[in-house]
């Protein structure tokens, strides 16, 4: 379970999160939607402990983030908006690199391997140099190391940016595969796809959560009038 409580941030004298709150209990994914510069990317950043908040805590489990971030950091999985893969390697090597790098056993390391590369559906490109890659295939690549060690949970910045129709269908088929054992936070703007498997929507709006949306029982076209109606101000 991730618990994030009264987070704030301010940079350079402006205040991009004023105390968010929110708890995403396993297999949810939640997704957080809003303009561009409401907070979602500088929410994630701090949620992944790249960035520390101005208050708050963030706790997976009862890890705090920032109190015993090795421990809370092994139970994270994520992914940014332009994924960071070392080109030149294969994408076998690289998975192998990350996998030692995050502390896994050798006599894990494969099995690990075999899951990921089962999930986000690359084990036909495993020999490839990662360079060779359409952008799409490397989103993959990125979120198989993201899932590597079937962390508790995943945070995904943007993840369908870039992405034609049928690979953003192919990434809602992985994400709910990820959803079977994490709890995943998803950011991003296409709520069309995003309704077809989040969970709940977080609308993020001037630093603050203005509205929960909840999808269950609805159909997508619903569920995106409720959250383009919250994005404006309007009742959920």
């Amino acid at each position: 379970m991730l618990e994030v409580r009264n987070i704030a941030f301010a940079y350079r004298a402006k205040q991009v999160l004023r105390d968010v709150s929110f708890v995403v209990s396993p297999g949810e994914t939640v997704s957080v939607v809003g303009d561009n510069g409401a907070g979602k990317t500088t929410l994630l950043r701090i949620l992944a402990t790249l960035m520390a908040p101005d208050a708050g805590s963030v706790r997976i489990d009862g890890h705090d983030a920032f109190l015993t971030p090795l421990r809370y950091r092994r139970e994270l999985g994520y992914l940014q908006e332009t994924p960071a893969l070392y080109e030149d390697m294969t994408v076998k090597a690289f998975l192998n690199y990350r996998a030692r790098l995050k502390g896994e056993p050798d006599k894990r390391i494969r099995r690990r391997i075999g899951e990921a590369t089962e999930i986000c559906r690359i084990a036909d490109i495993m020999s490839s140099p990662i360079r060779s890659l359409s952008f799409g295939l490397k989103k993959r690549v990125a979120l198989a190391d993201a899932v590597l060690l079937r962390p508790h949970v995943i945070l995904l910045d943007d993840v369908l940016a870039g992405l034609d129709r049928a690979m953003r269908s192919a990434a809602g088929e992985i994400i709910s595969s990820v959803a079977a054992f994490s709890s995943v936070i998803v950011t991003g703007h296409a709520v069309s796809d995003l309704a077809k498997w989040s969970t709940r929507f977080l609308v993020l709006d001037g630093g603050r959560i203005t509205a929960t949306v909840p999808t269950a029982g609805l159909d997508v076209s619903t569920i995106v009038e409720r959250v383009d109606a919250a994005m404006k101000g309007g009742a959920t």
